[in-house]
């Protein structure tokens, strides 16, 4: 046994004299490091840069979940902190805001109800005595008036839905602001007269929408082949896609259906993640085209509400947009498949929120969309041309992606025009880009094909390497470039829109169903025997509207008859192929195979949005529907009013 007064000295090699400050720390940290093995330094730094990437990327996310409702659109100055530790002086500038926001709303609410009483001959109030008010005098008449007006002022202030933006400086909105129908033309005239080919496509539309409503009817899509349906964003898609295609038909059965779901059954109050690109050009593009084609208040009112869902995308570090968001929280995020936008998304819902402004009288929704678009104006270009992701997060164009007129990079240049169109050519800045862009494809993208120098725009892989690849989506160039003829650009513009539309009209030609695939390869060896060339796995057909939207333009700018007979040729095609007698229309799997294209069993809502207007559009003589120089066309083909001034 040990004796407890024994002793065992140890000599660390300390000097106890010596003052072991950091430096002698970070030596003994540098002489670790040396020590080990390059394999080792090589996992540490790996593992180190993959930390890195996660925080930078969904630090994000995290602080948005955590965040829940009281992330939704704060002000750009508001503090990331928890409310309770905000300082005082931030709390009171808050309430202050709101209390502002309480007051104006019930002031409004007032003249509201003003307005409706200031014509009734009796004035009642409502839930407050069991009989009809009576008056003595004149004056006891106002003074009953005004506090039957206070009561109701009370309770539409106590039951009204928070505002979605309830935490932002009131915009001074008018809420009576007066309906002006862009064209004084009456959709549903019994003095309208349809063509036989205008009668044919009313009644592919017709087949589609009953079947869509005996088997789907308030779902987003419609399968015509097993007779399900499937939801997308749950709002009943097809119905407010496809609403203004039945008023231009002058289908008044139709459009009282459709306005009927809108009305009673349309709820946005939904958990559920939704794209904003989509959501906006279909249903809130839906909205406002049945709202300016009707002038009915309830398409308005549910474009509001989805417009102030929608805003809390906006909230990004670089303002530009997360690409989704929950309508019910206003948790925004990148989509779940990377850290990037696509490049047309955030640059395609400038139409649809500056009319949302303009018609509200709220410049948030343009606010929101304009700083994008000056954004990406900001960025630097390869002449004028845009790689198709962008990141929400940093801002910046991701300049080694691929730069396309096609798929997530199309409808950015269509909307720098139509932006410009649609505020009146009084915003110079859309016009100069979109030219800049345009001479950039003459530069880098247009080709010809061999034998028959097809013209068609191309890519560049990885921003530089030229591929002759060219997506059927890219097939709505040829009628913007005519419009851009149309409305004062050089009139080689006309020229080469002729060329894109005539390779179009060729890739449904040339097929044995005469339908075009999804995407065609052009054959650049000299001494080639066919112009396309078509991979099986892009050999599908998904009724996309893009050619027939340009043959639309064209002959409604030129007159040439041979756009309609290349448009008829067309629906014939898709009647031949891919109708489902009794229950509508089906993309097909295969265009080259005449024999058995096989169904993949969906009715596209663009469909019935896009691609049916469009040719019903082709055979109308009336200059006065939908007329080029009173509304512009959004990339889901819901037309929108062109404003003298800017919005």
């Amino acid at each position: 046994m040990r004796n407890p007064t024994d002793r065992v000295t140890i000599n660390l090699g300390f000097d106890p004299e010596r003052s072991y400050s950091d430096g002698y720390k970070s030596k003994s940290i540098t002489r670790a490091w040396r020590r080990l093995s390059s394999l080792q330094r090589t996992v540490i730094i790996a593992a180190m840069c993959v930390f890195g990437m996660c925080v930078f990327y969904l630090a994000p996310v995290f602080r948005w979940e955590s965040m829940g409702r009281e992330g939704r659109m704060l002000p750009r100055n508001m503090p990331n902190q928890p409310v309770d530790m905000l300082p005082p002086d931030v709390l009171q500038n808050v309430a202050d805001e709101l209390e502002k926001q309480r007051v104006e709303e019930r002031r409004k609410a007032v003249h509201e109800i003003q307005d409706v009483l200031v014509h009734e001959e009796k004035v009642e109030e409502p839930n407050v005595a069991d009989s009809p008010l009576k008056f003595d005098t004149h004056k006891d008449q106002e003074q009953a008036q005004k506090e039957v007006v206070a009561k109701l002022a009370n309770h539409y202030y106590r039951h009204r839905r928070p505002s979605f933006q309830q935490i932002e400086v009131d915009r001074s909105a008018d809420p009576r602001r007066k309906f002006e129908a862009v064209v004084d033309y009456d959709y549903f005239s019994a003095n309208r007269r349809n063509n036989p080919q205008q009668l044919e496509i009313i009644e592919a539309f017709q087949e589609c929408w009953s079947a869509y409503k005996k088997y789907a009817w308030g779902h987003d899509e419609f399968h015509p082949i097993t007779k399900k349906w499937s939801e997308w964003f749950g709002v009943g898609l097809t119905i407010v896609d496809s609403l203004d295609t039945a008023i231009i038909m002058g289908l008044k059965k139709e459009y009282d259906e459709g306005r009927e779901f809108v009305a009673k059954d349309l709820r946005f109050d939904k958990d559920q993640d939704v794209n904003l690109f989509e959501i906006t050009i279909r249903v809130l593009g839906g909205l406002l085209s049945s709202y300016h084609l009707t002038g009915d208040e309830i398409f308005k009112e549910k474009a509001v509400d989805l417009g102030d869902r929608l805003l809390p995308c906006f909230n990004s570090p670089s303002r530009v947009p997360y690409s989704d968001v929950n309508l019910r929280t206003g948790n925004a995020h990148a989509p779940r498949w990377g850290p990037d936008s696509s490049t047309s998304e955030v640059t395609t819902i400038q139409l649809e929120f500056k009319d949302l402004s303009k018609v509200t009288g709220d410049p948030k929704y343009k606010d929101a969309v304009n700083e994008v678009a000056k954004h990406v104006h900001d960025e630097p270009k390869k002449d004028g041309l845009v790689p198709i992701f962008i990141n929400a997060q940093t801002g910046k164009l991701r300049n080694s992606a691929t730069i396309s007129v096609g798929a997530r990079g199309d409808s950015y240049y269509e909307y720098l025009f139509k932006q410009w169109i649609q505020t009146g050519k009084t915003e110079d800045q859309y016009k100069d880009d979109f030219v800049a862009s345009v001479e950039g494809m003459k530069r880098h993208l247009v080709k010809k094909s061999e034998p028959s120098k097809l013209t068609y725009i191309g890519e560049l892989v990885n921003g530089h390497s030229f591929a002759p690849k060219m997506d059927h989506l890219v097939c709505f160039m040829g009628g913007t470039l005519a419009l851009g003829h149309a409305n004062g650009l050089p009139a080689d513009y006309l020229e080469l829109g002729k060329e894109m539309t005539r390779t179009c009209y060729e890739m449904y030609a040339r097929m044995p169903t005469k339908l075009s695939p999804e995407i065609v390869y052009f054959n650049m060896a000299t001494g080639a025997s066919d112009d396309l060339i078509v991979k099986g796995a892009d050999a599908h057909n998904l009724l996309r509207p893009e050619t027939v939207e340009s043959i639309f333009y064209l002959y409604r700018l030129t007159q040439d008859e041979k756009y309609r007979e290349w448009g008829w040729r067309i629906f014939q095609a898709f009647k031949k192929y891919t109708r489902v007698p009794g229950f509508g229309y089906s993309s097909i799997n295969n265009v080259k195979n005449a024999g058995s294209p096989s169904y993949r069993d969906k009715l596209e809502s663009f469909f019935m949005a896009e691609t049916l207007k469009y040719l019903y559009l082709i055979f109308s003589d009336d200059p006065d529907l939908i007329p080029l120089d009173k509304f512009v066309i959004n990339t889901e083909a819901h037309p929108l009013p062109i404003y003298k001034n800017p919005i």
